[in-house]
């Protein structure tokens, strides 16, 4: 019997009508190219396996993989990689191909871990992640809302975003404090992204964020002069939590030129 590890953030989704609903939402097909990341002891790898043919799975946890081989066996190709997530090479992992990805993500650690994946952008087709709800609710948040913010933007500048359902705790074992619930992220069309200076664009949002009771005028001025706010067509009075993604990339560009 495997036990969880507490500092690795192992919560193991064991509810059957949830990993149902899971299996439904990615929809697998031999002909795409899956990713799962911390498989743990398998619960969904092995549902997704056989209607996938090949998987690829990310496992940091070494102990586990003997027992996520043997609940595995015989059900398809299953390349098992141990490996810390954050040095996961993801566009040299896709060979050119596009990648779905797809996981259950240790929580403390979950914002990282889609900034990373995020990085390889160019290379994913859909990501479908368990997270925590709070996480996935200022994900697919919108401006106005306080739930808004800078992950909202930085995420959204990337993807469209869905929060399909939530989760309760005693789905996994252990439970885990808190209600989770399951996103899925569309990359979007590249014509769609507007080009900016991604770097910048980053900095500008997180020093929206940083103060996010001041208005923009305030929070931005080592930054951003009121000319260039004017220029975007962003009232200086407002708060970053009013604008949109399309404001602050708008804004990134006037500033970068």
């Amino acid at each position: 019997m495997y036990i969880a590890r507490k500092s690795l953030g192992q919560h193991f989704l064991t509810d059957q009508f949830v990993l149902q609903q899971i299996v439904q939402a990615i929809a697998p097909d031999p002909a795409q190219t899956y990713v799962e990341i911390g498989p743990g002891l398998g619960a969904l790898t092995k549902l997704i396996l056989p209607l996938a043919h090949r998987l690829t799975v990310i496992e940091y946890d070494k102990n586990i993989i003997p027992l996520l081989q043997q609940n595995c066996a015989g059900l398809g190709e299953l390349n098992i990689q141990q490996a810390d997530i954050l040095n996961v090479d993801f566009t040299q992992l896709a060979a050119g191909r596009k990648l779905c990805v797809f996981g259950n993500l240790p929580y403390n650690i979950s914002t990282p871990i889609l900034f990373h994946v995020l990085e390889h952008i160019s290379v994913i087709q859909q990501m479908l992640f368990m997270l925590q709800q709070e996480v996935v609710e200022r994900i697919v948040a919108k401006p106005h809302n306080k739930d808004y913010g800078r992950l909202s933007v930085m995420i959204q500048y990337y993807c469209e975003t869905q929060q399909l359902f939530t989760v309760p705790p005693n789905a996994f074992n252990p439970p885990p404090k808190v209600n989770s619930a399951v996103v899925r992220l569309i990359p979007r069309d590249k014509a769609a992204l507007q080009r900016t200076d991604i770097t910048l664009f980053a900095e500008v949002v997180k020093l929206a964020f940083q103060q996010r009771r001041k208005t923009i005028r305030n929070s931005l001025k080592e930054k951003v002069s009121i000319d260039i706010i004017m220029a975007a067509n962003i009232d200086p009075q407002a708060r970053a939590e009013n604008l949109s993604v399309e404001d602050f990339v708008r804004m990134t560009n006037l500033l970068k030129n």
